[in-house]
């Protein structure tokens, strides 16, 4: 993916001023729903270190590895509760749309985030069928 096109977040920004930025570590996410965001822009570009990165220490699993064959197409948040600048906690509930060979998919899930040290970290999530 290039920085010129277009995120895919899906707020409509240039990946390279909108997560692209956040998985370098120029900026940081202010909210629990931007940093839902990049890390789905994240595991659409195959950058799992940032995901990895962003997950809460007492939660993250092992490494991750890319799952062969999967692609990421699509991101719909369907709700926030919190996870504003100066709150502690939040969830954003969303669907992620993906390819599995020829098979779509989507993934439903309401995550949980909070704030360590100053940053938001993605602690877990309930996945709906």
């Amino acid at each position: 993916m290039q920085p010129s096109d277009e995120c895919p977040c899906g707020v409509g920004a240039a990946f390279g001023r909108c997560c692209l930025a956040r998985h370098r570590g120029e900026n940081q996410p202010t909210t629990a729903e931007e940093l839902m965001r990049a890390r789905y822009s994240a595991y659409a570009v195959g950058d799992l270190d940032y995901v990895w990165r962003t997950w809460h220490p007492r939660t993250r699993p092992d490494p991750l590895a890319p799952t062969d064959g999967l692609t990421w197409t699509g991101l719909e948040i369907v709700d926030t509760l919190d996870g504003q600048p100066g709150d502690q906690t939040g969830e954003v509930e969303f669907r992620a749309r993906f390819r599995q060979g020829r098979q779509p998919g989507t993934l439903h899930e309401r995550s949980r985030f909070t704030v360590r040290a100053g940053r938001w970290f993605y602690v877990a999530g309930d996945i709906f069928d």
